[in-house]
């Protein structure tokens, strides 16, 4: 089942993605050297307004975005990917006196900021975590949607009787409930364990909470 499998056998390095948006050319090349160091494949833009004509919303992974930019400050390109309902992790760039900006930034759904100078090792960790974080929820995201995908192909009869089974009845009062035959119930059942993809009532609970996000 998708749950069990580790976020690196879904989305395999090669298909990971850092943006780097920065008006100043020499940093954009700096933060890509550090990045590869690490494995990371990066894509740099010195003019927002590209990053957003090219960005790709379906590779996983993070933005690093200077907050001040000629053309668009940093906090406007965020709008405009909010706007998008691009859910990459955003990581703001800013220098000392930018702090208070970047607080506001991360207020806004920013994931997180680092300051001018970059270092290694700060820079590194921060997108790790981004990125991580990033593919963790594409996986809940496609989890969700597989779930979706086997509660679609219940027939009305057998949401009935899941009702029930999430209420904890038993296939007696379930069958009572529903003017059924104990013998129906369990077939239900025994189907909408297979449709779901689950052995045991535990696991139904459980799908049932994450499809609803409870």
């Amino acid at each position: 089942m998708m749950h069990d499998l580790d976020w690196t056998d879904v989305f395999p390095a090669d298909s990971w993605r850092v943006y780097i948006v920065d008006d100043d050319e020499l940093v954009c090349e700096l933060l890509a050297a550090v990045l590869a160091t690490a494995g990371y494949r990066s894509t740099a833009y010195s003019n927002p307004n590209e990053f957003l004509d090219h960005l790709d919303q379906g590779a996983p992974g993070c933005v690093l975005l200077d907050i001040q930019m000629p053309v668009r400050n940093g906090l406007q390109v965020q709008q405009a990917l909010v706007e998008r309902g691009c859910t990459l992790p955003i990581v703001f760039i800013s220098a000392q006196h930018e702090i208070g900006v970047a607080v506001e930034a991360m207020k806004q759904g920013a994931f997180d900021f680092i300051e001018k100078p970059v270092r290694q090792q700060p820079l590194l960790d921060v997108v790790h975590r981004a990125v991580r974080y990033d593919m963790q929820e594409r996986i809940a995201q496609l989890r969700r949607r597989r779930l979706q995908n086997r509660f679609a192909s219940l027939s009305p009869r057998e949401r009935d009787v899941l009702s029930l089974l999430l209420a904890g009845g038993a296939n007696k009062s379930i069958a009572a409930d529903l003017g059924l035959s104990s013998r129906t119930v369990e077939i239900h059942r025994a189907n909408i364990m297979e449709k779901m993809e689950v052995h045991s009532i535990a696991a139904l609970v459980r799908a049932h909470a994450e499809l609803h996000g409870t």
